[in-house]
């Protein structure tokens, strides 16, 4: 049988991973800059820590955990027997996943942070930064630019004083992050607040909020019509909808549509606060400026987690607006409540390296990034001629330059078919004539061209020029 992999699951060739660790070391860089603090959780918690906290249809897309060896043979025994017994089980399923799993992979980082922060919190010296490169699974139907497996870039900060400035440093992370790939984006940003004075004006009662939400993220990925349609459905009246679609659909500066906000919930104190927070936000990012970056004020913005509750944040390359999501993030001071923690503020921001490397790739962005495993072989010429040139290879090394050695005296003409194969720019000859000379040959293999040296800085010289 042939093998394959999962569904929603890839393989990555050194080509590929040469451009994802550039992603990385880049996005690494600046979360350090911005000052930080690097921290690892397990890939697999325990399932009450996870479920609750995204949403329903958040819930439904955890990947569970089975039970292992003769404990899950015992379990489904235990459960059996316990059916057979109690009459009363209503909801066999929910028995049949509690007795089977308590454990699932990681649906994001956030909510492993925010355990992490409530275990360790005699530990950290609050505001506490930091931010975790790593995969994360969703159960989700795999299509184009959405995958099972996934990395996440996550920063964030937690805090017991509430500051809007940490959603201004979060916003310059990305822009500095997006300025170093050369890559324009569009942070669409909204607050929930807003959102929450919207429903009081249209008169939606507070049980159907997460209905609300959850079918208003849609907005730019459905469209209105089936967006209306899902609300209806759920018990959003026409009337209401059409109150609030106005707001969704408005097509104006973030000051005209600050305008109509302020007239329309003047009477709304959750909404008013939340349109004070965004100007507060606007008026300081105008003064810092940002470099590839614009932020749009995007009303249908309602980012479908459960846990967001202050400022939200989308993120979209500036030259496709209708692309899917590259990272998005929010404000959620509620969340480390349902760990036991009261009375602490957390924020952050998360991006999609996935998705990213797959924008790029469709932008040609990568054209710059050398993709080559090595930077020069060393052609192997035998036992005495690989020991008197493993002095230059260790040279080369110390000095940063990635070296290769062919392992056996081949013919010379598969070795540079090799070095070709493999994207590798130079190739080192160090045969007995150069070593009688005390010369160094090296040859460009794209270039085709050869040349011979005196001094190995002067190689040196050559390897870190750009090509």
């Amino acid at each position: 049988m042939f093998p394959n992999i999962p569904k929603g699951t890839r393989d990555f060739s050194s080509i590929e991973m040469s451009k994802r660790n550039y992603l990385i070391q880049t996005i690494r860089k600046q979360f350090e800059l911005f000052g930080f603090y690097s921290i690892e959780t397990p890939s697999f918690e325990k399932i009450s820590t996870l479920v609750g906290k995204y949403g329903e249809e958040g819930d439904l897309l955890i990947f569970k955990l089975l039970h292992s060896g003769n404990f899950l043979k015992n379990r489904i025994l235990d459960f059996l027997t316990e059916i057979k017994n109690d009459k009363k089980i209503v909801n066999i399923s929910k028995c049949l996943t509690e007795y089977m799993s308590d454990k699932a992979l990681r649906y994001d980082l956030t909510v492993p942070f925010v355990r992490y922060v409530v275990m360790h919190r005699n530990e950290i010296i609050f505001p506490f930064k930091r931010y975790q490169i790593q995969p994360v699974w969703r159960a989700d139907k795999p299509q184009k630019g959405r995958f099972r497996e996934f990395y996440q870039c996550d920063a964030d900060i937690m805090s017991f004083s509430w500051s809007l400035w940490e959603e201004i440093e979060l916003i310059q992370l990305c822009d500095e992050i997006f300025t170093k790939l050369n890559f324009p984006i569009i942070i669409y940003i909204n607050h929930r607040d807003i959102l929450g004075g919207l429903v009081e004006m249209a008169g939606i009662e507070n049980s159907l909020w997460k209905d609300f939400t959850t079918s208003l993220d849609k907005w730019n990925k459905i469209g209105r019509n089936l967006v209306k349609k899902e609300m209806l459905n759920k018990g959003i009246s026409s009337k209401s909808f059409d109150q609030m679609a106005f707001f969704f659909d408005m097509e104006e500066n973030f000051y005209n549509k600050k305008k109509h906000l302020t007239i329309a919930l003047q009477n709304s104190e959750k909404g008013k606060k939340g349109i004070q927070d965004l100007s507060f936000i606007y008026k300081n990012i105008t003064n810092i400026s940002l470099q590839k970056t614009k932020l749009e004020w995007n009303l249908s913005l309602a980012r479908g987690m459960n846990y967001y509750t202050g400022t939200i944040l989308e993120i979209v390359p500036f030259n496709n607006k209708s692309s899917i999501s590259i990272g998005g993030g929010g404000r959620y001071d509620q969340l480390a409540n349902l760990f036991g923690m009261n009375n602490i503020s957390g924020v952050g921001i998360s991006l999609g390296l996935d998705r990213i490397y797959l924008a790029m790739e469709q932008e040609n962005f990568f054209q710059t990034i050398s993709s080559y495993p090595s930077k020069v072989l060393f052609i192997n010429f035998g036992n005495e001629e690989v020991l008197y040139a493993y002095k230059i290879i260790k040279f080369l090394r110390k000095k940063g330059i990635s070296t290769q050695l062919y392992p056996n005296a081949d013919k010379i003409g598969k070795q540079f078919r090799y070095a070709n194969a493999n994207n590798i720019p130079f190739a080192i000859s160090i045969g007995k004539n150069e070593i009688k000379k005390n010369k160094i040959r090296m040859k460009n293999i794209q270039k085709r061209t050869e040349k011979e040296y005196d001094n190995i800085n002067d190689v040196v010289n050559q390897l870190t020029k750009k090509l």
